[in-house]
């Protein structure tokens, strides 16, 4: 561990002793809420970024580490009702320098959490540049899909970390929710099958949109191998369903995944 890490380690620990602070559960308490809210549908996903101000890097590095403490507090006691992802955009997209992905049975708690993080120290520090809703959903056309392709489905993604996360935003034009769902349903199997070189190498996860966002779905990929990723959006911009889909990013969000101490460490330098 550097020395920078072994300080704020140390800040940390002599901050929740001193406030007789509790903010996590259980480690099992925790890993149970979590798994159940990355899983399960009808879990509602929001995606907030935040660009911090220039006034941030004026200060010295001791108050940096104490108002970074003040908002690793906030964080912790949180995840006690709601799942927190974190990921460093800076150095990797001009829309914002952190942002949040956030998984909650009630999106009431999100809103809590991030009220709370701008009326942190921390916070006062950061301004919104996007913010994202969706809810998880059972799959709408698979279960019409042949057997041999919901086999392929299952294919499980490489167990190696997948340090790149990109997420697009996606909106779909008014003449594909006129078609019939079989003439969909169709198309949305060629959608699938182009994905299936690439099952191995890049997580996804499916955010539905329509009535909370100006969107109608949130789609969020991890991985390790972004050449792989490039070939993917290359191989779906050539199925019909594309023609369908007048908005495809703008922004187009990526970044690198990372830990609460990872991050708190980048903006402590």
């Amino acid at each position: 561990m550097n020395p920078l890490a072994s300080w704020i380690t140390l800040l940390l620990g002599v901050f929740y002793v001193c406030v007789g602070l509790v903010v996590a559960p259980s480690l099992a308490e925790a890993a149970a809420d979590r798994e159940k809210l990355l899983t399960e549908p009808g879990v509602y996903g929001t995606f907030a970024t935040f660009r911090l101000n220039d006034s941030w890097m004026k200060q010295d590095q001791a108050t940096r580490i104490s108002q970074l403490t003040l908002f690793k507090g906030v964080v912790e006691q949180h995840r006690e009702k709601i799942a927190i992802d974190l990921y460093l955009l800076r150095g990797m997209s001009g829309h914002a320098d952190l942002m949040f992905r956030v998984h909650a049975a009630e999106l009431r708690d999100t809103q809590q959490f991030l009220v709370d993080l701008q009326g942190n120290a921390f916070g006062k520090y950061l301004t919104g540049t996007g913010l994202m809703h969706g809810v998880t959903k059972k799959a709408n056309y698979v279960p019409g899909f042949p057997d041999q392709l919901k086999a392929d489905l299952k294919v499980a993604s490489d167990p190696w970390p997948k340090p790149y996360a990109i997420v697009i935003p996606v909106r779909k034009s008014a003449d594909w929710w006129a078609l019939d769902q079989e003439k969909r349903a169709v198309m949305m199997r060629e959608h699938t099958e182009a994905t299936l070189p690439y099952l191995k190498t890049i997580k996804r996860k499916l955010y539905h949109s329509s009535g909370l966002d100006d969107l109608d779905f949130i789609t969020y990929f991890e991985t390790s191998k972004l050449e792989d990723f490039h070939s993917l959006i290359l191989s779906l911009e050539q199925v019909r369903e594309f023609q369908y889909t007048p908005r495809f990013g703008h922004p187009t969000l990526m970044g690198t995944v990372k830990s609460l101490d990872e991050l708190i460490e980048a903006f402590a330098q």
